[in-house]
């Protein structure tokens, strides 16, 4: 029995092992790998369509120096989406929960971005901060904001995706602990309950996919003004 809701979000451990590193290895061992077949089946072209598609929308926007990014961009998208999907079944544990998980993604790739854009183009890269044409006296407060700008972007990242399943996984948890109280109390509005934890279960899933390919998208789109 959980004796505070905020306990499903704490990493569970077997014999002192944390199981996040299992959680965080099961995406790569789920996606079946290409053959050399002329002829796939319908899971392989299914993958390799959405995997086209997606690369297609994210890429298009950028220049060729972007496109190297590609493999980097989709591999995250197709890993975020993978483990907030399969946190979402019973018994099983999200690591996108954890704040730190995500700051560990989102920091590092933000300062790639920024660094990116300073050895590329620094006159470009630090032209952001002061936009042409302000007034003299906005300067130093202009420059000052922006610094601030860049310097949240990744907790912004980290945070956004944290908080969205956080509230979803938690929301869940609380309909179904009031769906199974009224269940023998006042059973029409426990299937009311049940009603609203179905369809909350559906947007869960739609939010566990946006909020991966949001993640992916604002990154790239950090890159697209750096190159």
């Amino acid at each position: 029995m959980i004796l505070n809701f905020f306990d499903q979000f704490l990493s569970p451990s077997i014999l002192g092992i944390p199981l996040i590193i299992l959680a965080i290895a099961l995406p790569s061992l789920i996606f079946p790998t290409p053959t050399n077949r002329w002829l796939n089946n319908r899971l392989m072209t299914l993958q390799s369509w959405f995997i086209n598609r997606f690369t297609y929308q994210l890429i298009q926007p950028m220049n060729f120096t972007g496109h190297k990014w590609a493999m980097l961009f989709t591999t995250l998208m197709l890993f975020l989406i993978t483990i907030n999907l399969l946190g979402l079944l019973p018994y099983t544990f999200t690591p996108t929960t954890q704040l730190s998980l995500n700051m560990a993604f989102a920091l590092p790739l933000w300062f790639t971005t920024v660094l990116v854009g300073m050895l590329n183009q620094p006159t470009v890269a630090l032209g952001h901060f002061l936009p042409e044409g302000t007034p003299t006296l906005l300067v130093p407060a202009l420059i000052i904001i922006e610094t601030i700008s860049l310097f949240i972007r990744p907790l912004a990242l980290g945070v956004r995706l944290t908080a969205n399943l956080t509230a979803g996984h938690l929301l869940m948890q609380l309909i179904a602990t009031a769906t199974f109280m009224l269940i023998t109390i006042m059973p029409a509005v426990a299937l009311l309950t049940s009603i609203i934890l179905f369809l909350l279960t559906i947007l869960e899933v739609a939010v566990a996919m946006i909020q991966a390919y949001v993640f992916v998208l604002l990154l790239s789109l950090y890159l697209q003004e750096n190159i």
